[in-house]
């Protein structure tokens, strides 16, 4: 199937590769999807877009839909679409008609909207990308050199900040952000309403980073799995860089496979949107427990890009985290060298990491596997 797709008034340069995010929801007011209805969603969905070949817009110009993810949560669908578009506008653009048509041909998803259809950059390669488009500081052309480039750690010295303008819009965004976090109030993050304005303001700069790294987070995975999918290979034996995978414990590297961070990808949806939307705010299995260590991770880096991680905000993280993370058995997962119980876990399949704590935690049946203990008790 070709879409024809009107102009969006841009110009016809040579196609570049584009990564869409494209979030559907379910109509409002209507309960959310149980696990069968989850998997038919996902089973219309990627038949959908197996049956697309391309999209066709003015003048005959073709943009091929090169691959595509799809993950199914109880509040709707996130897709990630991968095209080659002349322009970044053309990309969306076409990915927005797609998921119209896709929507519209089922009865079962005609009452989903869509929520937003955008290719998301991380704010510093953003920056970094319009700041070297030309000139000698320019990105290499080289698609695995940009690759390393992109992959050095984020807390590196910038050599220009943020205007002070930039740094307030961006403090706005992210306190609006905050009442998103609804499972945890001011108080998770160490702060009452008898608190002064500046530790309510670091608590809600806490919530609303943890937000906004949330589709950092998941972007950046589905990202590593189209990697890991494209090479047909491990973390371990791939020798490009990864934007999270790299962040996990490297002596389990060589149990990365696309079966992993499909379950630890879906692990992480399914955590966050439990934060979300009222849902448990109890960590359920080791995986989460990682999970939840990369968003944190990515929440101070944003904060930190845009001068917004003072004292206040460090402490409100740190608090946040002392009470979600129920021990830290985790960490010896990093250690080079462990003793005690880090002995034990390091001796264990990652496949465990799917494992529920107790009866009382919900683990996503799309991560539980025959035999690897991460069943229901």
């Amino acid at each position: 199937m070709i879409l024809r797709l009107n102009s969006v008034g841009i110009g016809h340069d040579e196609p570049m590769r584009y990564v869409v995010s494209a979030h559907l929801k379910i109509s409002e007011g209507t309960s959310v999807l149980d696990p069968l209805q989850q998997e038919g969603a996902v089973a219309l969905l990627q038949n959908g877009l197996r049956s697309v070949e391309g999209i066709e817009g003015p003048d005959g110009m073709n943009v091929p839909l090169d691959d595509f993810v799809v993950a199914v949560y109880p509040g709707g669908a996130i897709l990630k679409v991968f095209v080659d578009a002349p322009a970044l506008e053309f990309a969306e653009a076409s990915v927005h008609e797609l998921c119209l048509e896709l929507l519209g041909h089922s009865e079962l998803l005609s009452e989903w909207t869509i929520d937003e259809c955008e290719v998301q950059l991380h704010p510093l390669f953003a920056q970094k990308s319009l700041a070297a488009a030309e000139g000698p500081d320019a990105p290499p052309a080289d698609v695995e050199a940009r690759r390393a480039e992109l992959a050095r750690p984020l807390l590196v010295p910038r050599p220009q900040g943020p205007t002070a303008e930039e740094t307030e819009q961006m403090r706005g965004r992210i306190q609006a952000l905050a009442p998103a976090l609804t499972v945890f109030g001011p108080e998770s993050f160490g702060c009452d309403d008898d608190d002064p304005s500046a530790a309510v303001e670091g608590a809600e700069l806490a919530a609303g980073a943890l937000v906004y790294a949330i589709d950092l987070l998941v972007d950046e995975l589905f990202l590593d799995l189209h990697t890991l999918t494209k090479n047909r290979t491990t973390v371990d034996d791939f020798e490009g860089v990864f934007r999270v995978l790299d962040t996990l414990p490297e002596r389990f590297a060589h149990q990365y496979d696309t079966s992993f961070v499909r379950r630890f990808l879906v692990a992480s949806i399914a955590m966050t949107a439990r934060f979300t939307s009222g849902g448990s705010p109890m960590l359920s299995c080791v995986a989460e427990e990682l999970a939840l260590r990369l968003l944190l991770d990515q929440a101070r880096v944003t904060l930190d890009l845009y001068g917004l991680l003072d004292d206040r905000a460090s402490s409100a993280l740190d608090f946040f985290a002392g009470g979600v993370f129920e021990d830290l058995d985790h960490e010896w997962l990093y250690e080079d060298e462990p003793s005690g119980l880090g002995v034990a876990l390091l001796d264990t399949a990652v496949d465990s990491w799917f494992a529920p704590f107790g009866r009382e935690r919900y683990v996503h049946p799309y991560t539980r596997q025959e035999g690897d203990g991460s069943g229901s008790e």
